[in-house]
């Protein structure tokens, strides 16, 4: 068995249909959805994060989230969204734990 991971879930991942982890019988559909998964959340996801993909173990993929340093966080302006109850711009994290 071969598992995906989200290291967090950013707000935008949080309103998505997607898991936080997903299993896989074999490790190129582990490997496949981690990309697709990954080219999804940075087309279409905020662009406040950027998000990459580490094999953690010999079954485990693991998808990070990191502060995206070439866009200009919408927690200056004291929103990150349209559901900002689901993150914390106080603390600049925009919805990241």
């Amino acid at each position: 068995m071969y598992t995906v991971k989200m290291e967090h879930e950013c707000a935008c991942f949080k309103k998505s249909e997607y898991k936080s982890e997903k299993s896989f019988d074999n490790q190129q559909d582990a490997y496949n959805y981690t990309n697709i998964l990954i080219d999804f959340m940075t087309e279409d996801f905020c662009t406040t994060h950027l998000f990459f993909s580490q094999k953690v173990s010999d079954n485990e993929f693991s998808i990070r989230v990191v502060e995206n340093p070439n866009k200009p966080s919408s927690c200056s302006t004291g929103s990150c969204g349209p559901d900002d109850s689901a993150s914390s711009c106080s603390t600049g994290s925009c919805g990241c734990e």
